[in-house]
């Protein structure tokens, strides 16, 4: 079966094929199509993004259901549907308590929070976005991680001639930016010496562990006593990342009683200190804690997954590579005979054609592939699909990117063209049809903040220096609640040319 462990010995796999073999027998009794379904998933979980998307190719309105004794389910590309869901009739579709079960290593966050709960730290970390004083620190944040972080990493990896993984550098590049925002604190993942630190694995763990458990029963991944394979990885992973957000608090209480760094305005700082962002509400610790693992995972994860997945498109795509180069070229000041270093954000916010390669990138790649809400009440969707109480709704980004009747013919081709308009401005294109920031009430907070930390990145790699994909290593999505790649992305930096 796919989702067992290579660590697993033999007790172990012959506890879960009998508990495998009971849920066979469970499912085949009530309904052959539920079973069909689920056995043509767990087969295809390599491939699932892709395998979704075939089944919704097929349907009608680009929406199919499945009704049992043992779960209603709605699966949906239409853009008035995901509009209706995310937005319209928002507060009719939570993500409920299942999803936070199922993302119970998150904790109480942002991300798992529902309703009036989220509602209320919604508006807390909304202050934190939008004060003038964490611009600053991003302008100075960003710059800096630049310099002292990636470049003197390129430097050694051009010079040396080493294959790299980008995906692991993206990883520790954005990981070391997400601790200084979220914390304060640089850990310094991102070295010559590529150090090894527990939260990178402890995250992928993570991910994988989640993704596998929405094929799983409740009833099979909650018997703790089980504790084997991906369960007792999750488990161990969330032990980790928790044990390093606390780390984090510990730390950052002693810099607060030192009365130390008064430049920084981190997340963590404004939590800790009751400042007028969060208002003067005693939070309690574990609340505190999850909120940074939630701000770490979404500027890590997500970002670090949409710069690999540009790189390797890049490399597909030269035309689309060279008119980048045009654009930094006309728009990026750089003395003769040195390299382009970021000295302002304002500089990346010029490339307009660069933005829409990203654009485009999470078009086809978009990090979550898959959103899921449970129906609270009864309701029609607009493509009239009735949805009972506790109906689930999965909604793909992913599939929805290449359905022709929403995004044209030439929907499985990488164009950032279609994302730029008559001006040559970036062409805005309505959330419930481009829901990679998601959408409705729930849209990304942190949206500008990925885009200028992504093409500072991308402009410092390709100004400076020549990246050459290892075509010999296959690049294929991973098994993981977030879109990274199976092999990681292989490749060699060389120096730019001048």
């Amino acid at each position: 079966m796919a989702f067992l462990s290579l660590s697993m010995n033999y007790p172990e796999l012959f506890i879960l094929s009998i508990l495998c073999f009971i849920l066979f027998l469970f499912l085949l009794l009530p309904n052959w199509s539920l079973v069909g379904m689920f056995l043509t998933f767990l087969l295809n979980l390599h491939n699932l993004p892709e395998k979704f998307t075939e089944l919704l190719e097929r349907s009608q309105e680009g929406t199919i259901s499945v009704h049992s004794s043992k779960m209603d389910m709605v699966a949906t590309t239409n853009p008035g549907n995901v509009h209706h869901v995310m937005s319209k009739n928002f507060w009719n579709y939570p993500k409920g308590p299942a999803f936070r079960q199922l993302f119970e290593a998150l904790g109480v966050s942002l991300f798992t929070l529902d309703l009036e709960d989220w509602k209320t730290y919604r508006k807390f970390i909304h202050n934190y976005f939008m004060h003038p004083q964490t611009h600053q620190f991003l302008a100075k944040v960003i710059p800096e991680n630049v310099k002292i972080g990636l470049i003197p990493v390129l430097e050694h990896l051009s010079k040396q001639g080493f294959i790299v993984d980008l995906e692991d550098l993206f990883k520790r590049h954005l990981y070391d930016f997400a601790c200084i925002m979220s914390t304060g604190f640089n850990p310094n993942t991102l070295s010559v010496e590529f150090p090894h630190h527990p939260f990178f694995k402890a995250m992928d763990d993570m991910c994988e562990g989640i993704f596998y458990r929405h094929f799983m029963p409740d009833s099979l991944w909650k018997l703790s006593w089980v504790g084997i394979g991906k369960e007792k990885k999750l488990k161990a992973a969330r032990d980790t990342l928790r044990e390093i957000a606390t780390k984090y608090m510990s730390m950052k209480r002693e810099e607060i009683k030192a009365n130390k760094d008064k430049e920084k305005f981190d997340f963590l700082q404004c939590f800790l200190t009751e400042h007028e962002v969060f208002g003067s509400v005693l939070h309690p610790e574990e609340i505190i804690r999850d909120n940074i693992l939630g701000f770490i995972f979404a500027a890590q994860d997500t970002t670090s997954a949409t710069l690999t997945w540009f790189f390797w498109l890049i490399s597909k795509n030269p035309e689309v590579e060279n008119k980048i180069r045009e654009e930094m070229e006309k728009n990026l000041t750089v003395k003769q005979g040195k390299k382009w270093e970021i000295s302002s954000i304002e500089e990346v916010r010029k490339l307009v054609y660069m933005q829409a390669a990203f654009y485009e990138t999470l078009r086809l790649y978009p990090p979550a592939p898959f959103q899921e809400r449970i129906a609270l009440e009864e309701d029609v969707l607009p493509s009239g699909h009735r949805i009972n109480p506790q109906t689930k709704v999965q909604m793909s980004s992913y599939a929805m990117a290449r359905m022709k009747w929403v995004w044209g013919e030439d929907c499985k081709e990488f164009k950032p063209e279609r994302w730029i308009n008559e001006k040559g401005e970036i062409k805005h294109e309505p959330s419930n049809k481009f829901f990679a920031f998601s959408a409705g009430p729930r849209i990304c907070l942190g949206k500008n903040m990925a885009f200028t930390l992504m093409k500072a990145v991308a402009a410092t790699i390709m100004w400076n220096y020549t990246v050459e994909v290892d075509e010999t290593c296959p690049v294929i999505p991973a098994a993981s609640v977030i879109l990274h790649t199976k092999h990681g992305l292989m490749a060699r930096i060389k120096e730019q040319a001048p």
